[in-house]
């Protein structure tokens, strides 16, 4: 569920119709409906109630907006965090340093000191080397870094190849096999305290078969682990439970989630840790866009908007499916090729589907675009960079001003050398 409805025959986002945010603030524009994002993080850790001990950290990465973040502090949510811009972005919108989880392969010894003199709730390793590194910097400030080792489980998530993280041939994490050797040698190191395991196959996943099998292999990892006689306290899930991009699409519904979590894990004794990014904002948000023209094709009219692969990536990137929908449909509907304006042909949102019909001038929207939408964006073509706008009710506020080719061209400069 979302609060994009028609009233009257024009589309809105809660009760503000988006032509009157296109007017005031021109496209294209994201915008963000507080309800859905308040009712999608409640829905999911209402599920997760079923469990005894939880923290939920969202991954920031998915829509790091400031506003979007500060909804979420308010609602319980930590962060989970994989870099240093995204760290400082979670403490500014009032998420506890200790509900932080610090994820990515790359980590560097200044994100890390940071982290350490943010008092962060859990670094999750990707590597020996990274632990040690760590241990070694934690140990020379005087403290102890909370960790957990990433594995990879080698499950296939049965998602897009791009989105797929928790296969062998995947970077992420450590390999299975060698897991447990990794964790002992680590907990025996001091400067670290080695509390767990994280694992996260992928994102958008559409069954939970693959989360499952995950789960219960990490699972027996575990067990074996605490045979050895090291401590294993925490078990951080991950995330990647998708969103339907279209409609008729099913995907699992957070209590089946929560249910499938409680079987494999109850016997555990841990504090369960999650990361959900795409479940919470994917359907928060949408794509303002204006029609720029439509011209005539060899087998389907080129419908051209005004945004392009630089505000909304995932098309070009995976290929990706956004419904797209006039803001005040006539009822008239045509088959055409959905382009953007940036000189790449990947610039393209979607070839020979059945749409409203439009026309010069008009305004419509790619549904499903508060995850990794303006997250994603730059400046391709010296183009803007886009705005967003969160609509609480009746009221709306600009939340991250479009910043325009001079204001990027004004970071530039010519040396000396190159000066007449």
């Amino acid at each position: 569920m979302d609060h994009f409805e028609y009233r009257d025959g024009v589309l809105h986002a809660e009760d503000v119709p988006l032509p009157a945010i296109a007017q005031a603030v021109g496209t294209p524009v994201y915008v963000y409906a507080r309800a859905t994002l308040t009712r999608h993080a409640r829905v999911f850790r209402d599920a997760l109630a079923v469990l005894p001990r939880v923290k939920i950290a969202f991954a920031v990465k998915s829509n790091p907006n400031l506003a979007v973040l500060r909804v979420l502090a308010a609602e319980g949510y930590g962060a989970d965090v994989v870099s240093g811009g995204e760290l400082e972005r979670a403490l500014a919108a009032g998420m506890a340093a200790d509900g932080i989880v610090f994820s990515g392969v790359g980590k560097t010894e200044a994100e890390m000191r940071r982290a350490l003199e943010a008092g962060i709730g859990q670094f999750n390793l990707e590597s020996e080397e990274e632990g040690l590194e760590l241990a070694a910097l934690g140990a020379s400030m005087g403290t102890v870094a909370p960790a957990a080792l990433r594995v990879n489980p080698d499950v296939d998530a049965g998602t897009h190849g791009k989105i797929s993280t928790g296969k062998a041939e995947n970077k992420f994490g450590v390999p299975f096999d060698r897991a447990g050797a990794i964790y002992a040698r680590l907990a025996e190191t001091p400067g670290i305290a080695m509390r767990g395991l994280a694992l996260h196959i992928g994102s958008q996943l559409a069954k939970l078969e693959p989360l499952e099998q995950a789960f219960t292999k990490v699972g027996g990892l575990m067990r074996a682990i605490r045979a050895a006689g090291h401590a294993v306290t925490h078990m951080d899930l991950g995330g990647g439970v998708g969103v339907p991009y279209r409609e008729g699409e099913v995907f699992p519904q957070p209590a089946d989630y929560a249910a499938m979590v409680e079987r494999v894990t109850r016997d555990w004794d841990v504090t369960l840790m999650f990361e959900p990014g795409r479940v919470i904002t994917g359907n928060t948000g949408v794509l303002v866009t204006r029609v720029v023209r439509v011209k005539e094709g060899a087998s389907h009219p080129w419908v051209v908007v005004d945004a392009a692969m630089n505000d909304l990536a995932r098309p070009a990137l995976y290929d990706a499916w956004h419904d797209f929908a006039a803001v005040t449909p006539d009822g008239e509907r045509f088959t055409a090729n959905i382009v953007g304006p940036i000189c790449e042909s990947s610039d393209t949102f979607a070839m020979a589907r059945d749409i409203d019909r439009v026309t010069r001038g008009d305004l419509a929207v790619f549904r499903t675009a508060g995850a990794y939408g303006a997250t994603m964006a730059n400046t391709y073509n010296s183009r803007p960079l886009v705005p967003e706008v969160m609509v609480d009710e009746g009221r709306w506020a600009v939340v991250a001003d479009r910043i325009d080719p001079a204001t990027i061209l004004a970071a530039e400069r010519v040396p000396d050398f190159l000066k007449g």
